[in-house]
């Protein structure tokens, strides 16, 4: 199953930009494409969830998308049980589990879990943590190919993301980013506007 990735996703691409430090799904690719989990020492979380992470990696990496997808949700859903859905390492296999949504082509999932970790890094006060995956989401976003739809989710993300801005941290530093989100709303609203004056078959 693939992706449908929206080729708005690539004009809102500036050649010029600044290298920036990998964020939202570019970090989760190359977490995945890493080392094995199992190598690096660390809390006992991490080693709790070296072998389901190590699994799902696998799976992505021989491009068993579905397997992939299947197999986050199960690691989500017992970590969650056994050390809380809001452990760092919990949250990190939710984005794990956000990205292989995102490359099964399910990207309205991907939003939503997206989303709903800014709120919990926003929380606890993580402002990186926050903006990364409001770029996750943002990713996602572009990716829905309905007009309407993605209009109401754009409302969403901008909201937060706005709301990220105005504290400072990264999502200030970023203020490209955020219009380039605001002109993917004006040609979606265009888009929207042209399919509803469309005549019906």
């Amino acid at each position: 199953m693939k992706a449908l990735v929206d080729p708005e996703a690539y004009l809102d691409l500036d050649p010029d930009s600044k290298p920036t430090p990998p964020r939202g799904f570019d970090a989760v690719a190359e977490a995945v494409l890493g080392e094995d989990p199992r190598d690096a020492g660390g809390p006992s979380g991490v080693v709790l969830l070296a072998e389901p992470l190590e699994r799902v990696n696998e799976a992505v990496r021989a491009g068993r998308i579905e397997e992939a997808a299947t197999l986050a949700s199960a690691a989500v859903e017992e970590a969650s049980g056994t050390l809380g859905p809001d452990h760092p390492e919990v949250l990190r296999l939710r984005e794990l589990s956000a990205y292989v949504a995102y490359l099964a082509g399910d990207p309205l999932h991907a939003f939503r879990l997206s989303v709903d970790l800014a709120g919990v890094h926003r929380r606890a006060g993580d402002a990186e943590g926050a903006y990364g995956n409001v770029l996750s989401a943002a990713t996602a976003w572009r990716a829905v190919r309905d007009p309407e739809q993605g209009l109401g989710l754009g409302r969403e993300l901008i909201g937060l993301w706005t709301e990220l801005a105005a504290a400072g941290g990264p999502a200030a530093e970023d203020a490209d980013e955020l219009e380039s989100a605001r002109a993917r709303m004006a040609r979606l609203t265009e888009r929207a506007r042209r399919q509803a004056t469309e005549p019906k078959d």
